[in-house]
């Protein structure tokens, strides 16, 4: 079988209700996404493996769960060190071994070692003391190549920023260096409360001259029409990861879309977004490699409360859908993503899945396309959505472990998903209940995917069940057939108690 082109966009807090083709009642007609479920396949039980950004795409490019990495909540800062182990398997150090040119472009947010001068060192979480932006423009020489970024993580090209529009430093990178190095101090306005009345948050860091959020995203648009326009005029089979730094804060839309949506800045984003991969089929179509080029959208968590969801539900819109919950959550809010592949030949037009599927399956995926081989320690959490893909089963994914922003866990099995937290697990006002509130969660996903019937302590047989093979896929390092593995260890580790009672 001719290896096919490999295009992956994952959107930045971009909610499952945010996608027409996901949600007929969505207030956002994303028309070029929709042609692209129209001609593959829509995968409407899909899950980023951490309801944050920073997690869920470590989950993605290494087939492992991400709270199976040094970082057991949260997310990285910008200036990082770097959370992909040296020396394991990603999709794209895998794919290159079966022959493919590997680039990624957009947002990488997973850390990068950079060079440091004097005793300043890179922060590994938000929770340390150097993590201060004066501190970083100081201790940081930004004209040194990084090391353990993109290009060590597998990828032969690299054009992006580390980490969101909201983070600094404020930068491009080419490959292993920022292309002009930060001279100036800026601050880049986020709205983070939950709704519009609330004050801005202003994050300040080192920024390149003349450096606006404004022209970031359209910038790493063009560069990967521009790679894909390059690509297809070489028999070499190519993987573009594009992780777009839309629709996450700040919101930016250019002039063209800004008020199209006529409901938000936030929906004119997400058409901006659905523009792009109108553009991005046009280019394929045109170059000839439409038909043997996989292209894969999703979304790497929720939407995130930026987006001033009272605003939005007020004119008729939920970027959550029916779901409880926003970006953070435990609640499928969270995690559940909207998932749209086409593969000419080998997915049948116009299909629909309910399969449980994950984002961190994709290695497999990808794996059993390419005929890629890899060893019981890489790839552990992951299995290949393959035979969803091609309509040959319903699924084989037993279970799956969900995780939030404040470190706490979930699993779903079958209809049944236990949450081991009283409240969201995120970084909302619903985080914590109060006294008195169920310390877990159970929902019977079947009757009620909205989670709002809690059934802990009525079904205190399903309770222990899921509880012990929680444990279990703890323990042993992997969910998937192998020789059990080691989870990298940190002294601060949320949810381990419920190992204890297991």
């Amino acid at each position: 079988m001719e290896r096919p082109n490999i295009i992956l966009v994952l959107a930045d807090d971009l909610g499952y209700g945010d996608v027409s083709c996901m949600d007929a009642r969505s207030g956002i007609h994303t028309e070029n996404i929709d042609r692209l479920a129209s001609e593959g396949l829509v995968l409407t039980d899909c899950h980023s493996s951490s309801a944050l950004c920073t997690p869920s795409r470590y989950a993605l490019l290494t087939g492992r769960y991400n709270w199976r990495s040094r970082l057991k909540l949260a997310v990285l800062p910008g200036q990082s060190y770097h959370l992909i182990e040296p020396g394991r398997e990603t999709i794209p150090s895998l794919l290159k071994k079966q022959g493919y040119r590997t680039a990624a472009v957009g947002k990488w947010h997973l850390g990068m070692d950079w060079q440091t001068r004097g005793d300043y060192r890179l922060p590994g979480t938000y929770f340390e003391p150097n993590v201060d932006s004066d501190l970083m423009m100081e201790g940081i020489d930004f004209t040194a190549p990084v090391k353990n970024g993109p290009n060590d993580a597998g990828f032969d090209y690299f054009y992006g920023m580390p980490a969101s529009l909201d983070q600094p430093p404020f930068i491009h990178m080419e490959n292993d260096r920022a292309v002009t190095p930060p001279t100036t101090m800026i601050g880049v306005k986020n709205l983070r409360r939950h709704d519009a009345s609330q004050p801005f948050d202003v994050e300040y860091g080192p920024a390149e001259e003349g450096f606006d959020p404004r022209r970031i995203v359209p910038e790493m648009d063009e560069k990967v029409l521009e790679l894909v326009s390059r690509y297809a005029d070489d028999s070499q089979p190519f993987f573009i990861y594009y992780p777009t730094l839309a629709v996450h804060g700040p919101l930016v839309p250019s002039d063209e879309y800004l008020g199209r949506s006529g409901l938000n800045e936030y929906a004119d984003f997400v058409l901006q977004l659905d523009g792009f991969m109108g553009r991005l089929d046009a280019l394929l179509r045109e170059k000839g490699i439409a038909d043997n080029t996989i292209v894969i959208f999703t979304s790497d968590n929720g939407c995130s409360a930026v987006a001033d969801f009272p605003a939005l539900i007020a004119k008729g819109h939920n970027p959550s859908s029916i779901y409880r919950g926003v970006k953070g959550d435990i609640w499928e809010g969270g995690h559940r993503v909207p998932f749209v592949v086409r593969w000419p030949g080998h997915i049948a037009p116009g299909i629909r899945s309910a399969a449980v599927t994950c984002l961190v399956d994709l290695f497999a995926t990808f794996a059993g396309i390419t005929g890629a081989e890899y060893g019981d320690d890489a790839g552990e959490d992951s299995v290949s959505m393959l035979p969803v893909w091609t309509g040959i089963s319903r699924g084989e994914r037993e279970e799956l472990i969900h995780h939030s922003a404040n470190g706490s866990y979930s699993i779903r099995r079958g209809d049944w998903k236990l949450e081991f937290c009283p409240g969201s697990g995120g970084m909302g006002d619903d985080k914590d209940p109060g006294p008195g509130a169920a310390p877990w969660q159970l929902y019977n996903m079947a009757g009620d995917a909205t989670e709002r019937h809690n059934f802990h302590g009525s079904q205190p047989e399903v309770e222990q069940a899921l509880l012990r093979r929680a444990a279990q896929i703890v323990r042993d390092g992997r969910s998937t057939p192998g020789a059990p593995q080691q989870n990298c260890p940190n002294p601060f580790w949320p949810g381990l108690e419920f190992m204890d009672l297991a």
